[in-house]
């Protein structure tokens, strides 16, 4: 029983003491005055009951009613009931009163004047005072309050005869029951009756309307977001104009939480004077009226609700995690189906007539039904997880939240994560996880109703049903007696606050009252307390847990058979059968992913363990111990699934001998896992060891049937050695418990605590004591277990065990529940005195001392254990440490002295000629990346990768060889290498090997060849080999001086035996040469900028050499010489002659003779008509270093005022001509970008030039006028008048930078527009991709002002015909926006501007990092398929780059196609100009577009015009900042792209593009080093080539290499060429269009990277041995696997097949194999022949009529020329590298054979001498009688079964033979034979033994060989 109303408080409006307008609240009375010693007189009702704040008012308000809630100290809730009314007041004129309060109290209870000081004097006006009554309770009876003080107000408003007195004492001393479903009839004396009913259990909260209600203001989702909230811990502000509904909201949702109990701040109506309560740290659930809205709004971490607008505003910085998927779903529908049922019938045709709608009442008990569904879901099995820690004298009870979430499912889970580690939780378990005590609805629902609840989720209608029932029971609680006769109380009639009152409410006698109380409380005392006896009972725990959603195991669905492997190869193991069990490793390995297999490996090994020991060999115990390890290395650090849990009794059993007296335990080997230095691992195991025993205390040993346990608890107290082993540990291990027939503990612990009472005294002490003990012997057995897992093996280690997860933090922040415990103490003074020597092992031993100690703390303390014992613990502690690190000594020294485990063989990898081993192989394992082929991915195939072997650093390459670790996959030789100049990016990497799962370094190593290597050091690499790696890879990546690099010190180191070549002096070598040309350069260049007159070039006399004598002049250098450019005589000196016929041989020369672009004839007469000239004043380089020596001007300009042009452009790179249309004779100029005073000179200065001019004017001028040149130097334009405009573009982008309607400034928008095409009929074509359903790329208006015609064709070509209109410039400017802004051509100039927007360089750094980490990821994607590859693709921006770079060319092709001449100046004018200019060349001219004129152009428009090779691919340390920047790559993969479209136009294969990628980088040529000629000739590598080459020698030039290689195989050449004369490329240019460079993307790791031609042909095979006899014939079959085999080599296409056969029979025939290419070109011109004599052609030729226009992409190419037509047949020109890597290795040994091809000899003379020899086979055979042939034309000694035979059994080539020598008979050899008849031939292969039949004619073979050798 309890009372109703522990306080009647009256509260009144007083004066502010400050004198402000606000008021303040002052307690007139209260009854009773004393306080209730069980319930002292809450503080601060007088703000709880004015929320916002006390205030006079101008009109008479209704009376208002509202519940606050108070939280005192001890957490009780005290509810207070506040009716408010007013009351006029009578204003004074007076000023603030001096008067004490409790005067003017009496005055105004006498109805006086009531003196209160106006706040502002003036008329007086009426005003009401607010009153309140109060009443304080604790019990929440909120109708009985309401009616209550209802009932006084209107005695007295009404006046009624009643004594007010006598109706508060009454109330003050009625009594109600607590709960247990009662109802009693009160009644206050003045005729009124209440009913008030009980709930019939106490712990189900009351929640009246107050659910719905907040449903129906805020809606389902917010209040879902707030219960999330609420549970998670975040503040939660209620906004309400309405103090009520504040109330009511909270309310609610407390009710929403149950069973779980809010434990924070819980105000639902905060007063204005505490408002900055909200900034509390805490979470909290307050409510505050909406007037401060505003205050609320600057809180940054609250959750706002506002119940009046229906919004719930979660900031930014706040994440509520939702409930987890299924619940948070199935919660919103079941929720939507109670609040509106409607919904369900809403699409029905014909709609039942009435739904029934639950009353308000019912609807918020169904509210409440579904959540307490939801938890009961939530927290279904929770009491499996709970641990009888302690049963006497009181319960202490753990919650194991790890084995709670993982058997859930929901390790992930944010949501559960965090209630778990709640208080409300904590509150949860502490208050339910009692085994023996009253249950109520939810006990029942989560033990009962569990698996009803799992049947009904996919049936809506059944759910509703349980929600029903459960509504009902809940309504039950409140209500249980429905039918209650009705409330009787008196109420106020209508309007009746309007009425005037007739007198202040009265002040009430306090004697009366105090009399009612005192009088109550005597009856009180007399009689017996009626308490009704609460119900207790064993609480049900239900069915076990499972998973809320039933995980599909994905990959590792542990099927029985994975686990069948697992237990079969630990039989193996045990029974010895090694072999057997190491085939099984690998995929027990990988079954170990699975959750099943590790719980089963658990199980399995405790079956081995005998009497707590199991001592094992030293291959069963590395077995073992991998199998641990990789259990383990998936555990997190909370170890969820008790996988190490129930590994822990085993790793302190198994062991084995190491030597006498020495044993070694698993523990020192699996100590590397993060789970271990977890203290709440270690705390759940502890509890769960502890709840065994005790619980084995009270169990009967006869029931107790588990072995386990009375070993485990005879151990566990006597601490007898490593491992009790726990039956908990066995039991998590399981799916579910075992059937338990005998009792769980929380039984015995439920028996035990209803026992309690009935026992004496010194039996309850004796269990305490009993408990207690048992609690401290486990935990000293805990502080053994710790050390033995936390103590490294090797103590130098300890890094390790700093870096470990935990130690380091606990450290730092001690998260112990006894703070300044002895633990610290102790450990202290352990740490001090125990002097040891060796400080490391000592702060190794402190840290774990330390960690036991924090860990030994909070485990006793929680857990009861008494001071004196926790001391004893703490002095053990360090003890117990310092032994175990003795032991280990002695384990680890004895550990050393085993014999290492057999590590594979190293293989070594095969290197170039002239390449040498800088560090030999470092052990290292190869992991897989983010690439799936290699592991065996989704498309299948072995898992090639982890691989085992060793990385090997060479002077040119990094190399990894190896074999796959999955002993599975066969012995496959794994290759990954890369050019050591190709690396980009190195990172140290912390990795798990794959075979022991040890934790170690390793290195990632990035290349731009699109290699990764990821490696994990073996543990033999120590970390300084490991750093020397890493050190000299750097240095070989960045050497000094480009001089380092692999390609420069090749040809250096001269080859052994020969004497270094002297070099003579007759007269300059090109090498002094070119010194002393560089030394003028620079003095020039040096001085060039000294004068600030007009620049005159400095005359010949002063470069530094005396003036040569006259001389003939060889090279007419230029027409008119003016006098200062050549003085004192026009000619050149012979060492400048030799440097201009040099320059004359160079690449550029020959081109522009090619293009008519101007020759260097030998006299001065030439023709004035030619409009272009070559000139040589660039030839010191002294105007533009990175230009070549001679180039290419308009006829008119002279040499001298180049050099002033040039300074108007970056890099001194004025415009120059480059290359000319044969048929528009447009030509094309390329530059740099315009210096800004050169433009402001160019565009700006319009008015004549003043007499005083400045340079830059005089420059600019200049610029003007070579411009001019070079427009009057077009033939169309030269005598055209007016002015030509590019189809009048309005400029849009240019906007404000157009000040006047002239302007003529063309712009590109971004994407730029297309192209321009051409006036004429169209030529040309346009890409082969299928245009069927594209749409044209660019948008309409771009296209459309480009063309002043309609939208463009589909796929980005412009429409056709009138494309340019007929006025056009004859001059295009292409240049950066940027540069071109606010410019203003003169109108009556004939070039006009195209400003468009180009990338730089470091984005195309930016996008090609992105690019390789797409193309070649690190690790795995997160989600697995084509999409995340597709993605980070978009996001490198790279191909958008391609795109444009396509887009800018085909313009320029375009305007030059049209007759328009074109200036590309972009940038410094050396890579993207150079792209740009490169790829317009390309597409225009076909002759680019063989393989002699692609090497022209790299060499003309990359090297020669200095695109900086050295600096954009960092060669060297200087440019190691810069980083990689693949310009030139870039290029590349334009020109890919234009071949995917135009497979018929290219000589050359897609193979050769990858070749000169993989070696722009590779730095294995001289040829793309360094950045321009200039550099080129100062290191002596431009003219050298020329001269050297009598030695033979490693290629130095890659060009010298291709062509070394296409003599011997096609692999450069596309069969599918067949050109179109003059034939213009137009490619589409959009992305969709553009295909991802396989370069980027393929890889073999049979043999590496497949550029390196020597290396990737495979070792070569010996001549082939006869079979044999009777052996069956070799299967020709052969599996190609992905990413492994070189695809084109296993099976080369047709065409290189049928070469291949050819030149096979042709060396059989005895005939020297022809070349395959003049055998192509042979059948290519018999094809042509045929189809001539009818002129149908042949039967190809019908399908041309049907394909005319795709006909080039089609499978079968076809074609039309001159003669007939050609049908050249290709495989699918998408995989047209298939033509490329062919002629597989016989190509490699035919590599003299193939030199002496040109001659056609005939039959007769290829067998210059032939006769029959024995010949001793390989090793192990006998000696044979063969028929030999020397064949002297062809260098080889054949040989064949006899002498008719036809097919050759072999080939001995004969340069090879380094001797011949007389030989000794050897086993088996013919007996008959003389000793002298036996010779040998020794080659760099093997030694072949030889006999003839007697001693002449052997002498006659050896001489023969021996003249042979001899002509060669």
């Amino acid at each position: 029983m309890a009372r109703l109303a522990d306080y009647f408080v009256l509260v009144a409006f007083g004066p502010h003491p400050r004198g402000s307008g606000e008021g303040q609240g002052q307690i007139l009375q209260r009854f009773p005055e004393k306080d209730w010693e069980d319930n002292p007189f809450p503080q601060g009702i007088e703000l709880f009951c004015q929320p916002s704040g006390w205030q006079l008012c101008p009109e008479r308000s209704p009376p208002t009613f509202f519940v606050a809630v108070l939280t005192d100290i001890n957490s009780e809730r005290h509810y207070c009931a506040c009716l408010t009314f007013w009351e006029p007041v009578e204003l004074t004129q007076e000023g603030p009163c001096a008067r004490d309060g409790t005067e003017r109290d009496e005055e105004a209870d006498e109805g006086g004047p009531g003196a209160l000081p106006a706040p502002t004097p003036g008329p007086p006006g009426q005003l009401f005072a607010p009153k309140t009554l109060v009443l304080v309770s604790r019990l929440d009876h909120v109708e009985v309050f309401r009616n209550s003080l209802g009932l006084i107000y209107t005695i007295h408003v009404e006046g009624l005869n009643v004594g007010l007195e006598n109706v508060v004492g009454n109330l003050l001393t009625c009594v109600v029951p607590l709960a247990g479903g009662s109802q009693r009839t009160i009644s206050l004396g003045a005729g009124d009756r209440q009913v008030i009913q009980t709930p019939l259990s106490d712990s189900l909260p009351i929640s009246r309307c107050s659910v719905a209600l907040l449903f129906r203001q805020l809606g389902i989702t917010n209040v879902l977001s707030l219960f999330c909230a609420a549970l998670t811990e975040h503040k939660v502000l209620f906004l309400s104009r309405s103090y009520q509904r504040l109330s009511d909201a909270c309310r609610g949702l407390l009710a929403l939480l149950f069973p779980l109990r809010y434990s924070f701040t819980y105000v639902p109506i905060l007063p204005a004077q505490l408002l900055e309560v909200l900034s509390t740290p805490t979470p909290f659930i307050i409510g505050v009226n909406a007037a401060f809205q505003a205050e609320a709004q600057e809180l940054l971490d609250v959750i706002v609700a506002d119940l009046d607008g229906g919004t719930v505003t979660v900031p930014e910085c706040v994440h509520i995690p939702p409930l987890p998927e299924p619940l948070q779903s199935q919660t919103h529908s079941i929720l939507s189906m109670v609040l509106d049922p409607e919904l369900e019938l809403a699409d029905l045709a014909f709609p039942p007539p009435t739904t029934s709608v639950s009353s308000l009442k019912m609807q918020d008990k169904e509210l409440r039904a579904v959540f307490l569904r939801l938890f009961a879901q939530l927290l279904q099995g929770y009491r499996w997880c709970l641990h009888m820690v302690r049963i006497h004298p009181e319960p202490v009870i753990r919650f194991h939240k790890a084995a709670f979430l993982g058997q859930r499912g929901l390790v992930e889970d944010d949501f559960l994560m965090k209630v778990l580690e709640g208080m409300a939780f904590a509150g949860f378990v502490s208050e339910r996880g009692v085994p023996y005590r009253p249950t109520d609805l939810f006990d029942e629902l989560v033990a009962h109703e569990v698996a009803r609840m799992r049947a009904d989720e996919n049936h809506p209608q059944r759910v509703l049903r349980h929600v029903k029932e459960l509504a009902e029971q809940l309504y039950k609680n409140e209500n249980p007696y429905p039918a209650v006769a009705m409330h009787k109380v008196q109420r106020p009639g209508e309007a009746s606050h309007l009425r005037r009152a007739p007198r202040p409410f009265p002040r009430l006698d306090e004697g009366t009252v105090q009399w009612i109380v005192d009088q109550a409380a005597a009856k009180m005392q007399g009689a017996p307390p009626a308490v009704k006896a609460e119900k207790r009972t064993t609480v049900p725990s239900g069915p076990p847990m499972t998973a809320i959603v039933e995980r599909s195991g994905g990959l590792h669905g542990n099927s029985a058979r994975r686990l069948e492997v697992v237990r079969n190869c630990i039989s193996y193991v045990f029974e010895g059968k090694m072999l057997e069990a190491k085939k099984l490793l690998p995929a027990v390995l990988r079954a170990l992913k699975g959750r099943a297999a590790r719980r089963c490996l658990a199980q399995e090994l405790h079956l081995h363990v005998q009497q707590s020991r199991a001592v094992l060999d030293h291959q069963q115990f590395d077995f073992v111990v991998r199998m641990m390890n990789c259990c383990l290395q998936d555990c997190t650090s909370l170890d969820e699934h008790g996988i190490a849990a129930a590994l822990l009794p085993l790793v302190t059993a198994f062991c084995r001998k190491l030597s006498p007296g020495v044993t070694q335990f698993a523990y020192s080997c699996v100590q590397e896992h993060v789970v271990w230095s977890t203290p709440q691992f270690w705390e759940a195991m502890f509890y769960g060891d502890v709840q065994t025993h005790i619980r084995a205390l009270y169990l009967e040993p006869a029931e107790d049937r588990d072995p386990f346990l009375v070993c485990g608890g005879s151990l566990g107290r006597g601490m007898g050695g490593p491992g009790s082993l726990s039956p908990v540990a066995l039991r998590q291990v399981g799916e579910a418990p075992v059937q338990e027939d005998e009792r769980s503990a929380l039984d015995v612990a439920s028996e035990q605590r209803r026992l309690w009472p009935t026992l004496s005294r010194e039996k309850q002490q004796e269990l305490v004591q009993k408990e207690e003990s048992t609690v401290f012997s486990q935990a000293i057995h805990y502080a053994n277990r710790m050390s033995y897992l936390l103590l490294p093996l090797d103590s130098s280690k300890s890094r390790l065990l700093r870096e470990r997860a935990g130690l380091g933090e606990l450290e730092s922040a001690s998260n112990s529940l006894v703070t300044n415990s002895m633990a610290g103490s102790v450990a202290e003074s352990y740490d001090t005195e125990s002097g040891f020597e060796d400080a490391e092992t000592c702060d190794v031993a402190g840290a774990v001392v330390r960690f036991i100690n924090r860990f030994v703390d909070k485990v006793c303390t929680e857990s009861g254990v008494t001071s004196d014992h926790l001391k004893g613990l703490h002095v053990m502690v360090p003890d117990i440490v310092q032994m175990h690190i003795e032991t280990l000594e002695a384990v680890h020294r004895e550990s050393k002295r085993l014999p290492p485990i057999q590590k594979p063989k190293l293989l070594r990898p095969r290197l170039l000629p002239g390449e040498e081993c800088v560090l030999d192989g470092l052990r290292v394992y190869l992991l897989p990346d983010g690439r799936e082929e290699g592991a065996g991915g989704p498309g299948g195939g072995p898992a090639l990768l982890p691989a085992e072997g060793a990385v090997f650093l060479t002077t040119y390459r990094v190399i990894f060889t190896g074999m796959p670790t999955d002993p599975l996959v066969g012995e496959q030789v794994v290759v990954r290498s890369f050019p050591v100049a190709a690396l980009t990016k190195e990172k140290r990497i912390s990795v798990q090997t794959p075979v022991d799962q040890l934790l170690q370094d390793g290195l990632q190593l990035r290349s731009c060849t699109f290699q990764l290597l990821k490696m994990a050091f073996d543990e033999e690499v120590g970390s300084d080999s490991a750093e020397l790696f890493r050190k000299q890879l750097h240095k070989l990546r960045y050497p000094p001086d480009i001089r380092g690099t692999f390609a420069l010190t090749l040809g250096s180191a001269h080859t052994p035996g020969r004497p270094p070549r002297v070099t003579k002096d007759k007269g300059p070598s090109f090498r002094t040469l070119s010194r002393n040309l560089v030394k003028n350069a620079k003095k020039t260049i040096g001085r060039q900028y000294v004068t600030r007159k007009k620049y005159n070039p400095p005359s010949w006399e002063h470069r530094g050499q005396p003036p040569p004598e006259d001389q003939e002049d060889e090279i007419s250098v230029s027409e008119e010489l003016e006098p200062s450019t050549l003085t004192p005589s026009s000619a050149l000196k012979p060492s400048d002659r030799m440097t201009m016929s040099s320059l004359v041989e160079r690449a550029c020369c020959r081109d522009y003779q090619r293009l008519g672009l101007g020759t260097l004839s030998s006299s001065l007469s030439r023709a004035k008509s030619e409009p272009f000239r070559i000139s040589p004043v660039n030839r010191m380089y002294a105007i533009c270093r990175s230009y070549p020596g001679l180039l290419i001007v308009p006829q008119s300009i002279q040499d001298n005022a180049l050099q002033r042009v040039s300074r108007c452009y970056r890099q001194n790179r004025f415009p120059v001509v480059c290359w000319r249309s044969g048929r528009s004779k447009a030509v094309l100029l390329r530059s740099g970008g315009l210096h800004g005073k050169g433009v402001v000179g160019l565009f700006k200065a319009q008015n004549a030039p003043s007499p005083g001019q400045s340079q830059a004017d005089s420059s600019s001028l200049e610029q003007e006028k070579y411009l001019q040149a070079v427009v009057s130097s077009m033939p169309r334009y030269a005598d055209a008048s007016g002015r030509n405009t590019l189809s009048g573009f309005s400029s849009a982008h240019m906007g404000s930078h157009v000040p006047s309607p002239r302007a003529r400034v063309t712009t590109l928008s971004n994407p730029m527009a297309a192209s321009a095409s051409r006036r004429t009929a169209p030529r040309g074509k346009w890409g082969s991709v299928r245009a069927s359903g594209r749409s044209g790329g660019l948008s309409t208006d771009v296209g459309s002002r480009l063309a002043g015609v309609g939208p463009p064709q589909a796929n980005g070509a412009p429409a056709d015909p009138g494309f340019l209109r007929p006025q056009r410039a004859a001059l295009y400017i292409i240049g950066d926006k940027a540069q071109l802004k606010g410019v203003r051509p003169d109108p009556l100039q004939q070039w006009e501007l195209v400003p468009i927007e180009v990338f730089e360089a470091r984005q195309v750094k930016a996008s090609f990092k992105k690019l390789l980490k797409a193309c070649v990821p690190g690790c795995p994607a997160t989600e697995p398929g084509p999409a995340s590859f597709l993605r980070s693709l978009e996001d490198s921006e790279w191909l958008i780059q391609i795109h444009k770079l396509l887009q800018v060319s085909v313009l320029v092709v375009e305007l030059l196609d049209s007759g328009s001449s074109v200036l590309v100046s972009l940038e410094d004018g050396w890579d993207i100009t150079t792209q740009v200019v490169s790829l317009v060349q390309l597409l225009s001219d076909p002759f680019y577009r063989t393989l002699e004129g692609f090497r022209l152009l790299v060499e003309k428009e990359w090297l020669s015009f200095g695109h900086r090779f050295s600096h954009r691919g960092a060669h060297t340390l200087a440019g190691q900042s810069s980083g990689f920047t693949p310009v030139f790559l870039q290029f590349l993969d334009c020109v890919h792209q234009v071949h995917l479209q135009f497979p018929m136009e290219f000589e050359f294969s897609p193979f050769y593009l990858k070749f000169l990628g993989y070696h722009h980088v590779s730095r294995r040529f001289r040829t793309f080093l360094l950045d321009s000629d200039y550099e080129r000739i100062e290191l002596g590598l431009l003219y050298e080539e020329k001269g050297d080459r009598r030695a033979p020698q490693a290629c130095r030039s890659v060009w010298e290499y291709v062509e070394r290689l296409s003599k011997r195989t096609p692999v450069f050449y596309n069969y599918m060429y067949a050109p179109e004369d003059a034939e213009v490329l137009r490619p589409y240019s959009h992305v969709s269009n553009l295909k991802v460079w396989d370069f980027y993307t393929e890889e073999t790791l049979a043999e590496g990277p497949p550029y390196d031609w020597e290396l990737a042909q495979g070792p070569p095979e010996p001549p082939e041995e006869e079979r044999p006899d009777g052996g069956a014939p070799q299967s020709r079959r052969r599996v190609v696997w992905p990413c492994y085999d070189s695809r084109p080599r296993a099976q080369p296409d047709a065409i290189s097949r049928l070469l291949e056969e050819m030149q096979r029979l042709e060396t059989e025939l005895g005939r020297p194999p022809e070349r395959w290419k003049d055998a192509w070109d042979r059948v290519k011109a018999a094809q042509r022949l045929e189809g001539r004599p009818d002129g149908r052609g042949t039967p190809g030729s019908l399908l041309v009529s049907s394909v005319p226009h795709h006909r080039r992409s089609l499978g079968v190419y076809l074609q039309e020329g001159p003669v007939g037509s050609t049908l050249s047949l290709s495989l699918d020109s998408d995989q047209s590298s298939g033509s490329s890597v062919s002629s597989s290795r016989q190509a490699a040994r035919r590599s003299t054979s193939t030199l002496y091809s040109q001659f056609q000899t005939a039959e007769s003379e290829n067998r210059s001498y032939e006769g029959t020899l024995y010949k001793k086979g390989a090793f192990m055979k006998p000696w044979k009688a063969r028929w030999f042939v020397l064949d002297k034309t062809k260098h080889q000694l054949r040989y064949y079964d006899h002498r008719a035979d036809t097919e050759c059994k072999g080939v001995i080539d004969l340069a090879e033979v380094e001797a011949v020598a007389p030989g000794t008979p050897a086993m088996g050899a013919p007996k008959t034979v003389d000793e002298k008849a036996f010779f040998d031939v020794k080659t760099t292969r093997r030694v072949y033994n030889f006999c003839a039949q007697d001693v002449p004619s052997a002498q006659q073979w050896v001489d023969q060989i021996q003249s042979c050798l001899s002509d060669a």
